[in-house]
């Protein structure tokens, strides 16, 4: 039988779904600092703006322009990076600050977890290293988990931007760097300290010179240090092409400075956001999940409450760290559930400080989702990419057409480490994602990744790089749940070790459990669970496992959940799924 390529079926409903491929202006910018000290105060963001002299064709046009210097930069980081990370599956960032570390721009297709912690990396760097400690061609450092992205593969890296001997702008880049050290990063970790390489804030560039002592230290940590440090230098071309780019910009519009401009794109976008909360009814809403978690599952608790064109969300209630390391730091935690609210409520409008200015996000210390050191968090996704999910329930009630069920992609890698038949040795990780959620007007798009816009890694690059043959990655049947909108499913990818000795595979896998399923919303069902085999049996996808030479692994991610009640989809969409074999043909 020739199969037609698939398309959506709407049921003949208007499509109103505002949620696919996460594009530029619906990125969040996370602005939040360890504790309070670096950051500023609400009070402060919302202090009326002076006059600007800057009028709104004028500012337009700058503002397009930041945005054009960090897709830019961020290609060229891409063309020129070596992991597969960043090549293919795009685990990175690039963002423009202002002179005090507060976003003014970021790169289209960059990771939202990075976009919303990069600047506050950046401010942390500020408040650590004295201006006058600065020079051209300085550039920062640091992977710290507390500091920024939440766990130690990420590595983040800021070159202050000077004009007329002051800084007038940063720049900055993070990318997962495809080793970082310690064990395979994997979900048993009980501390930080098994994780890899710490990197403090430190100077990696001086006066535009690499700093040979930190390059032999990362070098002698990693197993594949080409490809780490080669990844360093992409990031490192980023930050000098925005740097160009900016001082161009300057001359030619005859500015000293970027904070008028930056504070005007900022208020504007916050006036933007408290209408769209305005727009909500005023109140107190709740929702709850819960994750794989370890021997027992792991609750989270959602209170948000909207007031006053404000909103502030607590996860009181939420279950305490745990000795793993799926913990989440504060400031992943904020990243988000602000991307959360920024897509449910402002997804048109570019990511900068103004948008989240009007939330407020807290949790307990000592939490899961507000670990203390030293917590492990490599595994911090798994938990992580909940709180999106868990905001679009908790505004389900007040405004159903904007937001969408659960998804069945917490992103699912397998991360792989062995010694190759020439004696080196060998560390990468592929990506794969689950179904997306459906909603009101439209099915779940198959195999798309949220809140992550993370690609799955192409077969041929895998078998590239790593000692793995592909027997087969295929859609799942029955993935996505099902609802008068279907749920997208899932995907299956079955891989063989090749190689003559064993291979050490650590999976990021969720949603295992029937009752960490992705929910469906309206009446819709849940999307089917993940599944994780070794040779045909299900092992726990939290613990690293040993492949033997010729040893097959199997990966089947979740599937979305679904919209409605399942007995009003239509005939034709029943009779498409199953001509695209999306179901089976006797479900």
């Amino acid at each position: 039988m020739v199969k037609r390529a698939p398309e959506p079926h709407r049921c003949g409903a208007s499509d109103v779904c505002r949620f696919g491929i996460v594009y530029p202006r619906e990125n969040i910018m996370q602005v939040w600092a360890r504790s309070t000290e670096c950051s500023r105060t609400q009070r402060d963001l919302q202090r009326p703006m002076k006059t600007s002299p800057l009028d709104a064709i004028t500012l337009e046009l700058l503002w397009t322009q930041l945005i054009s210097i960090a897709d830019e930069a961020a290609v060229a980081m891409v063309r020129t990076s070596f992991s597969i990370n960043v090549r293919e599956s795009n685990d990175y960032a690039c963002v423009l600050t202002d002179s005090r570390g507060y976003s003014m721009a970021q790169a289209t297709h960059s990771i939202p977890s990075f976009l919303n912690t990069a600047p506050q990396t950046i401010r942390h760097f500020i408040a650590e290293v004295a201006e006058d400690d600065l020079y051209p061609g300085d550039v920062l450092i640091t992977n710290d988990i507390w500091l920024g992205t939440g766990h130690l593969p990420d590595i983040t890296v800021a070159k202050p931007i000077f004009l007329q001997g002051r800084i007038v702008a940063w720049a900055g880049s993070v990318a997962h760097a495809p080793d970082i050290g310690g064990r395979i990063r994997s979900a048993d970790a009980r501390t930080v300290y098994e994780e890899g390489l710490q990197i403090p804030i430190m100077k990696v560039m001086r006066r535009g010179e690499i700093d040979p002592t930190f390059e032999r230290i990362l070098r002698k940590n990693v197993r594949e240090p080409e490809m780490v440090m080669g990844d360093l230098y992409a990031q490192l071309n980023a930050l000098n092409l925005m740097e160009r780019r900016v001082l161009s910009l300057l001359e030619a519009q005859n500015l000293t400075t970027l904070d008028d401009v930056a504070r005007e794109i900022q208020s504007r976008s916050e006036k933007a956001m408290r209408d769209a909360i305005r727009k909500i009814p005023e109140g107190v809403y709740h929702s709850s999940a819960i994750t794989d978690g370890l021997a027992q599952p792991i609750r989270l608790e959602m209170t948000m409450t909207v007031k006053d064109g404000a909103i502030s969300v607590d996860y009181n209630g939420t279950d305490p760290q745990v000795a793993a390391s799926i913990n989440v730091c504060m400031a992943y935690t904020k990243a988000y559930t602000c991307y959360g609210v920024r897509t449910a409520l402002l997804p048109d409008v570019a990511g900068n400080e103004g948008v989240i200015a009007p939330i407020e996000v807290t949790a307990p210390p000592g939490s899961i989702l507000n670990a203390l050191p030293p917590a492990a968090g490599g595994a911090r996704a798994l938990v992580g990419h909940m709180l999106p999910v868990m905001v679009m329930a908790a505004f389900a009630e007040a405004m159903p057409e904007r937001v969408i069920a659960g998804v069945g992609s917490p992103l699912w890698c397998a991360n792989v480490s062995g010694q190759r038949d020439d004696g080196s040795t060998y560390a990468n990780m592929f990506f794969m994602n689950g179904g997306y959620g459906a909603a009101q007007g439209r099915d779940g798009i198959n195999v798309l990744s949220w809140p992550s816009n993370i690609s799955s890694t192409p077969v041929e690059t895998i078998e590239q790089l790593l000692p793995i043959r592909v027997h087969h990655r295929r859609l799942r049947q029955d993935g996505g749940g099902v609802g008068r909108h279907r749920g997208g499913t899932g995907q299956e990818i079955r891989f063989e070790n090749r190689s003559a000795s064993p291979m050490t595979v650590s999976f990021m896998a969720e949603r295992t459990r029937p009752e960490a399923a992705a929910k469906g919303l309206g009446g819709g069902g849940d999307g089917a669970p993940g599944q994780v085999l070794i040779d045909g049996e299900p092992c726990n996808a939290k613990l690293q496992q040993i492949i033997r030479p010729g040893g097959v692994v199997e990966m089947k991610t979740p599937g979305g959940g679904g919209y409605g009640p399942a007995a009003q989809r239509c005939a034709a969409a029943r009779e498409a799924d199953a001509l695209d074999e999306y179901v089976a043909a006797a479900s």
